[in-house]
């Protein structure tokens, strides 16, 4: 979808969010979505196909309706301590919100918890929120989704995979925020749908369905990207960046100790890094770039489908 935007149907949101679009900075989702499919519109985020959840982590994200149980009871601890609490938590938002929408702040206020405590609840599947970034994010509760945990834990694993493949079963937990002793034991159950591979940077699986993907070379392309803060794409912890940014010193100024920038994308290679303040949109690439792929660059900032401009985007150029 990075080579070639595809169109943007039910269908296709589905696949963009395949993994979960983080939306932990404000649009980060939209302009994920944006970058992968076609005729993106600053209200793309309300398409009844698409919720959002805390997900993995208990990081803000979009994903679609129909897989409200992976990215939810698919991190519900089986027991213990982790379980109890999400239960409780979400019994009481249950009885305290009914069928009513309130500010999570005010939520918890009134319950006399700290409202960051809420998103215990998450991985039972009964809480949907809605955040946009100006302001705090309204929380509702909605009945569980009716599908086997076990299932649901399965299919987040294989959603890992696929996206991030190859893959560990320590990197899915470090991505999930789940034990290893549960990741592992997924990736045991999946042991028949998985083939071992050899890495650059250490034995990993794949899913057997993505073989011939894998093996097959990308095609060619000339398009330009500009990929926000937390995108799937580089949402990567500890040796799997090299992979992707083989130099170190690139590598710190794209995953900084604190918000990420974004990645431009050239070529189908990370180049740079960007980030945005109302209009402007100021660029830092790492290598000279002739006027052409400057031009592919300000064209794709020009055309991110932001609400609420004042005025037209403008790129400066930091290198």
């Amino acid at each position: 979808m990075l080579d070639n935007r595809q169109p943007l149907t039910e269908k296709t949101l589905r696949r963009a969010a395949w993994a979960g679009l983080q939306d932990s900075m404000p649009r980060a989702a939209l302009l994920s979505i944006h970058a992968r499919l076609a005729r993106t519109e600053p209200t793309t985020l309300d398409d009844p196909s698409l919720v959002q959840v805390w997900g993995p982590r208990y990081s803000v994200y979009v994903i679609a309706r129909t897989d409200l149980a992976a990215f939810t009871l698919g991190r519900l601890p089986e027991h213990g301590a982790g379980r109890r609490r999400a239960l409780e938590v979400a019994a009481a938002l249950r009885d305290h919100l009914g069928e009513s929408t309130m500010r999570y702040d005010d939520v918890g206020q009134a319950l006399g918890v700290n409202p960051n405590r809420l998103r215990y609840a998450a991985p039972t599947g009964t809480v949907l929120l809605r955040w946009e970034g100006a302001r705090r994010p309204t929380i509702r509760v909605v009945p569980p989704p009716e599908v086997d945990p076990t299932e649901a834990r399965l299919e987040l694993a294989r959603r890992y995979l696929h996206v991030f493949g190859p893959a560990t079963s320590g990197s899915f937990a470090d991505w999930a925020g789940v034990t290893q002793q549960s990741a592992s034991a997924r990736f045991d159950a999946l042991s028949e749908e998985l083939i071992e591979v050899r890495t650059p940077i250490g034995d990993a699986s794949i899913l057997a369905t993505d073989e011939q993907v894998i093996r097959t070379d990308p095609p060619a392309t000339t398009s330009a990207r500009l990929l926000p803060s937390g995108d799937t794409y580089f949402l990567l912890q500890g040796d799997p960046r090299e992979l992707l940014v083989p130099d170190a010193s690139r590598r710190d100024l794209l995953w900084t100790p604190r918000v990420w920038p974004g990645a431009v994308l050239h070529h189908g290679e990370i180049v740079g890094v960007w980030r945005r303040s109302h209009e402007k949109v100021t660029v830092h690439v790492w290598e000279r770039l002739d006027n052409r792929a400057r031009k592919a660059i300000e064209l794709e900032a020009a055309s991110l489908p932001l609400p609420n401009l004042e005025g037209e985007i403008v790129v400066e150029w930091g290198d």
